[in-house]
């Protein structure tokens, strides 16, 4: 508990994050009971500003919450009319025909959207319920109750000096408390990593995994766009040891989003994901639609891929994990949007529930159940082992027995491999310097490709830099003491920002982090291989400012 006295206000229910999962929570609460005293904190400047997805967006969950969604003016205008899968060579491609694909792989029915502006939309909707949502307002430490239980959160706090100490416009921010707490701050957040800690929700799980998801917005040549057209590709420019691969989505006004994963397990110190990424559109199939076009927007994040049997137990005494805070995205079908939103509606109507009947600051046994065995952890059960798969026989021959095991389950609601183990952490996976050599990329060229620091650019990413760097290292000397010698640094190639570099001053290597640049992506406190960075939030209202991600 901080020693900083601030004032206290008290809610029904506390949310930490406006993305899909704590929206939605938040709107079904206020549906059930419009009593109810809900409040939303966003540590973006606005609503959608963090928010960064692919998205082909399922509508179950949408459909589930607000059946008139489309009387109602929800953004989602275009929906997919074709649906392509290619495997990539250097100079070529082969398309693999719809009908092998498992059916739950099919996008009918599914829009092509901004989740930006979708939350945005959601945000509306809630607001007119009477929910109070806070932007710019970044919740940085959990409050705990005398018997052990979520409390609240400490939001908006401002003004810190670099060292840490109150600046002379220091503000300590307020105690958010409720009666539940919900966390869905999306990938690897700060708090929820906290209580995944504190009260050992990880015991009966599989370690979580992760991807590195980059993304750009193009503009381009009106008669190349295909207006609802979503592809996917597997193979070049990383081939099939390590695992990644593409979307490509048209959406309306000849925008197109295109984006790379790169799976987090990757064994090579050396490999860039962004390179990667970079270095794919330069593909023949992709260079001819981005040729004449131009980039309008950048960003990254990490995605969660661990799946069903990774999903940490969701309630804990006073509060519950979220849509991607519990890791609920559906690796093959790459999407995660939906089971976010039904995650915010099972914990709504676990804490209504709750509170009707007079409880308060107890684990919510409903949700943690009702998540696995509704709509969530249906999707999820049947492609539990596309990724352990594809860890252990590579993304094509995973890719053919994950499409195996899942066209299996289709049809005889089982799996012959039963639940398989991921193995290691991501952090674990990364091989030593000295077993690899280095990846010459080749330099971006300013038209389809770009650097790194160019691209942030486009990202509208800002941080005060008289802040304390929300980036901290539990030990300062092991990047050069350690990672360095050992791993190469890799955290140099790892971050799509930039942030990281060793710098030689005064004849010694420096390990100097550029925080200004971060876009909370995340991926450093996941890949790190000695686990010794890890990601806070910086002031409200700091980071990227996504326009249309």
């Amino acid at each position: 508990m901080s020693e900083i006295e601030r004032e206290a206000m008290e809610y029904d229910v506390v949310i930490v994050g406006a993305g899909p999962a704590g929206l939605s929570a938040a709107i079904r609460l206020k549906q059930l009971d419009a009593d109810l005293e809900v409040v939303v904190l966003e540590k973006g400047s606005e609503v959608g500003a963090h928010i960064l997805s692919g998205a082909v967006l399922d509508p179950s969950g949408l459909t589930r919450l607000m059946p008139d969604w489309k009387e109602k003016g929800a953004p989602l205008n275009v929906p997919v009319k074709k649906d392509n899968f290619y495997i990539l060579g250097e100079a070529g491609q082969i398309r693999l025909p719809n009908f092998i694909m498992p059916p739950l792989m099919n996008n009918h029915g599914n829009y092509i959207v901004s989740m930006g502006n979708v939350t945005r939309w959601m945000a509306e909707q809630a607001e007119a319920l009477g929910v109070e949502i806070f932007p710019g307002m970044a919740a940085s430490e959990a409050v705990y109750a005398q018997d052990g239980s979520l409390k609240g959160v400490v939001a908006g706090e401002f003004g810190k000096n670099a060292d840490g100490s109150p600046g002379p416009n220091y503000e300590p921010g307020m105690e958010l408390h409720g009666k539940y707490v919900f966390l869905s701050e999306g990938v690897r957040g700060s708090l929820s990593k906290d209580v995944i800690a504190r009260f050992d929700l990880a015991k009966h799980c599989d370690v979580p995994k992760f991807g590195i998801g980059m993304k750009e917005i193009w503009e381009v040549d009106p008669e190349k766009h295909n207006e609802g057209e979503v592809t996917h590709t597997l193979g070049w420019p990383m081939g099939f040891k390590a695992g990644g691969g593409s979307f490509v989505y048209h959406l309306d006004n000849n925008q197109v989003y295109v984006g790379y994963i790169v799976d987090l397990n990757y064994k090579n110190p050396y490999l860039s994901p962004y390179n990667e990424f970079q270095r794919f559109k330069h593909h023949p199939k992709i260079a001819g639609l981005l040729e004449g076009g131009k980039r309008v927007a950048y960003g990254a994040r990490a995605v969660t891929k661990g799946g069903f049997q990774s999903i940490p137990e969701v309630a804990f005494p006073g509060g519950a994990l979220l849509g991607c805070s519990a890791g609920l995205v559906n690796l093959p079908r790459v999407k995660g949007n939906h089971n976010a939103m039904h995650s915010g509606i099972e914990a709504a109507e676990a804490a209504f529930a709750a509170i009707k009947a007079g409880r308060s600051g107890d684990t919510l046994a409903d949700y943690n159940a009702g998540l696995r065995t509704g709509p969530v952890g249906k999707d999820l059960k049947r492609v539990r082992n596309v990724a352990p798969l594809n860890a252990r026989f590579g993304p094509l021959g995973g890719m053919a027995l994950g499409g195996f095991d899942m066209w299996f389950q289709t049809v005889f609601q089982f799996s012959l491999f039963g639940t398989l183990k991921h193995g290691k952490t991501d952090a674990q996976t990364t091989g030593e310097a000295k077993d690899y050599k280095p990846i010459d990329y080749p330099k971006p060229d300013g038209v389809l490709s770009f650097d790194r620091l160019t691209n942030v650019s486009f990202s509208a990413t800002n941080h005060e830099e008289s802040q304390p760097a929300h980036l901290k290292l539990t030990d300062p000397s092991i990047p050069i003491s350690v990672n360095l010698p050992k791993y190469a640094e890799p955290a140099q190639r790892y971050c799509p920002a930039g942030v990281y570099e060793v710098v030689e001053k005064d004849g010694k290597n420096e390990f100097v982090i550029n925080f200004q640049n971060c876009v909370h992506c995340k991926t450093c406190d996941i890949k790190d291989p000695s686990q010794n960075i890890t990601w806070t939030t910086p002031q409200g209202g700091d980071g990227p400012n996504y326009p249309n991600m």
